[in-house]
């Protein structure tokens, strides 16, 4: 994917880029793989608001993706590239050989034509192909990658992601994850091979607010610059936020507050936490 600058014809458009959208084959999705999902405004079901800034938005329909990869040793056919608006990455079309389709993430290299496969045991390390991490050749690049076998994939599924396999020890995987930190999961637990596409996404610049109400994000306003009634930093004389740290609305500290439990089970599988900015 490349990124289109476009024309200063409108302040809105001086500093706007967007994707040119030429690894895209087709704009008609799969009508069996489409759900309608539930708009919930940020709201709870007493309809109050739990998440800030999230509402409006172009309608959209959400399109089923294969993170299990659990069709097992059966050939499929990548048959287009597509746009889904639920995602920063793109998706594939696979046509299997037993007449079933589904999507799965696009991974970078992987183009129309292309055949992959969900192996119970081996395959060819090719871009797309899924296996269990103890058959994965060690180094490769991966994504999509399990936390618990047969869960479905949870790390490394937005745009440009990927995982490094660096080692097998016993019965457990040893990667490197995009945070730099080095964990432990279990081999019998699938990854894709290669990266995910679309890596220039991070790199587009919206050029004005109503591109971010059309993807459902409403405005963000400073807490320091509302009233003493409506944010613990509001009021003053000013921009100062009173001597106080930065928080949310409801009090609950922004910086430096540690948000992992010390009796988390899983930080036995954590060998190196992530690089301290």
């Amino acid at each position: 994917m490349a990124l289109r600058k476009l024309k200063p014809r409108t302040n809105g458009t001086r500093h706007a880029t967007v994707p040119d959208f030429a690894e895209i084959t087709t704009d008609k999705p799969e009508k069996s793989l489409l759900v309608r999902i539930k708009r919930t405004g940020g709201r709870n079901n007493k309809g109050r608001i739990t998440t800030r800034h999230r509402g409006g938005g172009h309608r959209k329909l959400y399109r089923i993706i294969d993170f299990k990869r659990n069709r097992l040793d059966v050939n499929g056919v990548v048959k287009t590239i597509e746009y889904d608006p639920n995602r920063n990455c793109r998706i594939a079309l696979v046509h299997y050989e037993d007449g079933q389709k589904g999507y799965i993430l696009a991974a970078k290299g992987l183009s129309v034509g292309d055949k992959i496969v969900s192996a119970s045991e081996t395959c060819e390390p090719n871009v797309g192909n899924s296996m269990k991490l103890k058959n994965i050749p060690q180094g490769l690049n991966i994504h999509n990658v399990e936390l618990h076998a047969g869960k479905g994939g949870q790390i490394a599924r937005s745009a440009g992601a990927f995982v490094r396999l660096m080692a097998i020890d016993g019965k457990y995987a040893i990667i490197l994850m995009p945070s730099g930190e080095l964990r432990r999961v279990h081999k019998e637990c699938r990854a894709t091979i290669g990266e995910v596409g679309n890596q220039e996404f991070a790199l587009r610049s919206y050029g004005k607010a109503g591109r971010r109400r059309w993807l459902g994000r409403r405005p963000h306003v400073r807490g320091n610059a509302m009233n003493p009634i409506a944010h613990p930093l509001g009021g003053g004389e000013g921009h100062s936020n009173g001597g106080r740290q930065h928080c949310s609305p409801s009090g609950v500290l922004a910086k430096g507050f540690k948000t992992r439990k010390r009796s988390n089970p899983t930080s036995k599988y954590i060998i190196r936490r992530r690089k301290k900015k």
